[in-house]
């Protein structure tokens, strides 16, 4: 069963609803004709992105869709300091991370971003919480306060009675539950999911969907998700289309109609 999305072509000149949506709203992510080419000395190179430029506003959920090979999951690296663009720049909160050295993008990555992904890169030895720990301890919270901060954090993501389970012992829903507690360990300002649901059944696929909607609406973090699950659409408030390393479009929620079941 899949969902089939109709839509028109967004050109944002003189657009008078994005405009509205815009107004007022704080940028924290600003990419600017951002490029990546992969294997640039040879005969043969791959043009991943071909200049995208994009504003992303603080505290929205920003869907970004495209089918494999578009440069959606390049882009989507490009924002989290995973890959480092080829030329253009990316800023998070006015800071181009391209100009940053390793440590200092490390130090970023660390305090600014969560990252949730779709085969939820959990420590196999650890327990849930101490996976939950571990951005803490990388940026020097003490003990005791990290494990206090993480049982709350895996409480208000539902995974409370499991803290001391580790991945191989809970379900691919549980243990992605436990990799958005990660990502939340730090109070990121923006959380970056990659195929959040990709692994799941569609049940346990609506609920970590509902979660990230609860998170982005309690919290007021930015939510950024690469993603093939038109399931997700409902709840974000813009949706990018890439294809062929470029914005395709870039379009308001209200204006997609999303037809859920529709086989098509």
């Amino acid at each position: 069963m899949t969902a089939s999305v109709y839509h028109s072509y967004w050109d944002p000149v003189g657009d008078p609803k994005h405009a509205s949506y815009a107004q007022g709203r704080e940028v924290i992510v600003r990419a600017r004709d951002v490029k990546k080419i992969y294997r640039a000395d040879t005969p043969n190179p791959v043009h991943a992105l071909r200049g995208v430029t994009m504003e992303i506003y603080t505290g929205e959920y920003l869907a970004i869709m495209g089918p494999s090979g578009s440069g959606k999951s390049t882009f989507f690296n490009a924002i989290g300091g995973l890959d480092r663009p080829s030329s253009g720049q990316v800023y998070i909160d006015e800071v181009d991370i391209s100009q940053l050295d390793a440590n200092e993008l490390a130090w970023l990555r660390c305090r600014k971003i969560g990252y949730i992904f779709q085969s939820y890169n959990l420590i196999p030895v650890m327990t849930a919480i101490e996976n939950v720990m571990l951005p803490m301890t990388f940026a020097g919270t003490p003990g005791d306060e990290a494990r206090t901060k993480a049982a709350g954090l895996c409480e208000l993501v539902g995974i409370g009675h499991r803290l001391d389970n580790k991945p191989s012992e809970l379900s691919g829903g549980q243990q992605q539950r436990v990799a958005i507690a990660r990502a939340l360990a730090n109070d990121p300002a923006i959380i970056l999911a990659d195929e959040p649901t990709a692994n799941l059944d569609s049940k346990t696929g609506k609920e970590v969907i509902q979660l990230l909607q609860k998170l982005k609406a309690e919290k007021g973090v930015t939510v950024i998700s690469a993603t093939h699950d038109h399931e997700m659409l409902a709840i974000s408030d813009r949706v990018l289309w890439v294809k062929d390393g470029t914005v395709d479009r870039v379009e308001l929620r209200a204006d997609l109609k999303i037809d859920i079941g529709h086989i098509g």
